[in-house]
């Protein structure tokens, strides 16, 4: 198949889901310092993070739509950990880790890549795996 005329311009939101949608507000507002976009109580919970979205949803409230829903959005969703990769220079990567460790938030894991790229994991109070890492992870020379 033929690459398309207008390839995707990157990805614009990624979602995780979350039982207890105020803990995971908390976290990402408080710890992560994402910028709160909005929040439909019970349901959802938006975040701007360098011009990407980070959607947190309570996974039971998006298995079904509203007959009087606003806008058609399908029923989706997921269960389970999921799992999103935030991007940072290598200072960044050890500043987060001390940040982290100083809001008692557990390290599940530090090292670097074959390529030198470093990441750290943790988890959010859903337990969703979260990493940040250095961008040369993906993108060599950046």
């Amino acid at each position: 198949m033929a690459a398309p005329d207008r390839p995707l311009g990157g990805v614009l939101e990624a979602c995780l889901y979350a039982d207890d949608l105020e803990a995971a507000e908390a976290f990402y507002r408080d710890v992560l310092g994402l910028e709160f976009v909005t929040r439909i109580e019970g349901r959802h919970v938006f975040f701007r993070c360098q011009g990407q979205m980070v959607f947190l949803f309570q996974p039971d409230a998006t298995e079904t739509t509203s007959p009087d829903a606003p806008f058609p959005v399908p029923p989706h969703g997921a269960r389970g950990p999921g799992h999103i990769c935030f991007s940072s220079d290598a200072a960044g990567v050890a500043a987060w880790r001390s940040r982290l460790e100083a809001a008692g938030i557990g390290i599940e894991a530090d090292f670097n890549w074959p390529n030198g790229a470093r990441s750290i994991y943790f988890r959010d109070p859903a337990g969703n795996s979260l990493e940040i890492a250095e961008r040369q992870l993906w993108y060599e020379g950046e």
